[in-house]
């Protein structure tokens, strides 16, 4: 099983300085990823303008979306917008979308009642991969209308192994029907391994197969105590779940090779490590991190 690691930054204000060295010393130091989250109600900012700024900073480093919401955007829109970053970027864009999150703020934001999500989802993304592909899309469904449209430019591959995340089983379900690949997050390795399971599934039944090393998972990791703030933090993402030994979710650094190895042997292999509070110097952080996980990932 191939291993690939990458890394997601804390939910933090837009920083120019550390996005710089968070993004070259991924790249310096080996790692495959950098993978940005959205919340549109969080710190954070926009997961495309950001990973365009790495795309300037690097050259090797796959960017990754982990993961954006669909319900709420234009399709067209989204096709040109992920087209272009993935010309600037030399084709390493890995996008992975989602629902977006179960929350009131974020469903005032993108303008889309929590009921209505998973319908535009599935119309949605099937049209993303049109665009990407086909020179016209003509199309006339309950939510999007096109007639011979051209959207323009098209990705460098001319379309995108898709990923999804989500953890519920309808959400699993539409993954093992649409997606090319899952990405967990906030799960334990036993849950990660029921989640492959109903994906392939899903998958199966709908005459589909997604690649063994097309599973992976978001797995946070801490120093020490959580702070107050990343209490609240786990406690909201646990919360579709049940509760859960933190360790078994959160490891802290020194167990966070463990944790990796029961994931593979759970299935995954595409891990995205993310701290739950923002370094102060990312230069030590990654060092520390390839001394205690690098050489799990296989060699190029």
């Amino acid at each position: 099983m191939i291993v690939r690691i990458g890394l997601a930054p804390a939910a933090s204000a837009p920083d120019p300085d550390a996005l710089t060295a968070l993004a070259t010393g991924l790249e310096r130091e080996g790692f495959d990823s950098l993978w940005v989250s959205e919340r549109a109600t969080g710190p954070a900012g926009d997961p495309v303008v950001t990973l365009t700024y790495a795309a300037a900073l690097t050259s090797r480093i796959k960017l990754g979306t982990a993961v954006m919401t669909l319900p709420g955007r234009s399709p067209a829109l989204v096709a040109q917008e992920l087209a272009s970053l993935d010309l600037l970027a030399r084709g390493r864009l890995l996008p992975a979308f989602g629902l977006g999150l179960r929350h009131a703020g974020e469903q005032q934001a993108f303008g889309v009642r929590r009921e209505e999500r998973a319908a535009i989802f599935e119309e949605a993304l099937p049209l993303l991969r049109r665009f990407w592909a086909e020179d016209e899309v003509t199309h006339a469904g309950p939510r999007f209308r096109y007639e011979a449209l051209r959207v323009l430019p098209k990705p460098a591959a001319r379309g995108f192994d898709v990923w999804m995340g989500g953890t519920s089983e309808p959400e699993l379900r539409r993954t093992g029907r649409l997606s090319d690949g899952w990405l967990a997050a906030f799960t334990t390795p036993a849950e990660g391994e029921r989640g492959r399971l109903l994906v392939q599934e899903a998958a199966a039944g709908a005459g589909r197969e997604i690649e063994e090393e097309h599973f992976g998972a978001v797995v946070p990791y801490r120093r020490g105590p959580l702070s107050a703030d990343a209490e609240a933090r786990f406690a909201r993402a646990r919360r579709p779940h049940g509760p859960a030994d933190l360790g078994d979710v959160i490891p802290d650094l020194d167990g966070l090779e463990a944790h990796l190895k029961r994931l593979v042997e759970a299935g995954l292999s595409k891990f995205v490590l993310a701290p739950l509070d923002a370094p102060g110097d990312w230069d030590a952080e990654l060092a520390d991190l390839r001394d205690a996980v690098l050489h799990l990932q296989t060699r190029r």
